[in-house]
């Protein structure tokens, strides 16, 4: 093989993920490695909800047609980006070393989430995001908040919000920093399922890329997003109400899989929490159970809810 191309979006933090695994395969196979680059729907749509988005593949369906049709070999994602069911013929293969999988409250004025005034605006696009911090301040007025990373610190910066919570991830990978960055982290505040972590996604009958980008897949962080994902998924996938998960071995060596699960109704009224243990070899059936005890718990309840509230738009 001569070379690779690698499918991206044109963001900043997408473009850093992709030339991320660009050098690294440019390091190990001393090949030419390009990017293609291509803007999804969800590039396109910015008036839109981004809770209208996610989990339906807006960000990622230009890019996977670009993998069927050979325009390019492989991409690189946000794994939260990804919808659970890929098209056919598409496969998600290796799972790198997971950066941090928590969320940030970000603000110029106030230091953490106990300091912000009563009914101070809180900007974010995440139903979860929402539901958690409502959980712990009835009070606060959280708010739609979308675009890029830049984008949403410069409202920030503005004025437009007391304080706006985004991925650390994001942050940590672009070099940047505002005043006040307080962890909203586990087992307090849960991150979305995969957050943090990129796949690496290319044609099931690619066998020379997946040979090639084998160096790159990391066991455990492949352990923690198929449970994650799996308890998503146990859930309905794309269900209208806000799921968290996040996973974590407890030791090294031989440490059991602990997944921490949450599903909660809009306005962190009702929040179900539970934590399961099992093996890294059965990360997917731990993710599926955790999911069904929880429905059982009401979370099923919960999701035909919200189900049936008008205007309602699934997100992770």
């Amino acid at each position: 093989m001569r070379g690779l191309t690698i499918a991206t979006r044109g963001s900043k933090l997408a473009l850093w993920q992709a030339e991320h695994i660009r050098a690294l395969l440019m390091e190990e196979h001393r090949l030419d490695v390009s990017l293609l680059v291509l803007k999804t729907r969800g590039d396109v749509i910015k008036d839109a909800p981004i809770s209208g988005m996610d989990g339906k593949g807006f960000f990622v369906r230009e890019i996977e047609d670009a993998l069927l049709d050979g325009r390019a070999d492989l991409a690189v994602h946000s794994i939260k980006d990804l919808p659970m069911k890929l098209p056919a013929g598409l496969k998600l293969g290796a799972v790198p070393a997971r950066a941090s999988a928590h969320d940030l409250l970000l603000s110029f004025r106030y230091s953490d989430l106990s300091a912000l005034p009563e009914g101070a605006k809180v900007g974010t696009g995440s139903p979860r995001r929402r539901a958690q911090l409502l959980a712990e301040r009835p009070d606060l007025d959280v708010s739609p908040l979308r675009g890029n990373v830049d984008t949403r610190i410069k409202k920030l910066e503005r004025g437009d919000f007391a304080a706006v919570v985004m991925a650390a991830a994001g942050l940590e990978r672009l070099g940047l920093c505002v005043t006040h960055m307080h962890e909203l982290a586990p087992p307090r505040f849960l991150p979305a399922p995969g957050q943090g972590a990129l796949g690496l996604e290319f044609r099931a009958d690619r066998v020379d890329v997946e040979s090639m980008l084998a160096f790159l897949d990391d066991p455990q962080t492949r352990a923690c997003v198929e449970a994650e994902r799996a308890f998503l998924d146990g859930l309905g996938g794309g269900c209208l109400a806000p799921v968290a998960a996040f996973a974590s071995f407890e030791g090294f060596p031989n440490s059991p899989l602990a997944l921490c699960g949450l599903l909660a109704d809009l306005d962190g009224t009702r929040i179900i929490r539970q934590r399961q243990k099992g093996q890294a070899g059965e990360a997917r059936g731990l993710g599926l159970a955790l999911a069904e005890s929880v429905l059982a718990a009401g979370g099923d309840e919960i999701i035909n809810d919200i189900a049936h509230k008008p205007g309602k738009e699934p997100e992770r």
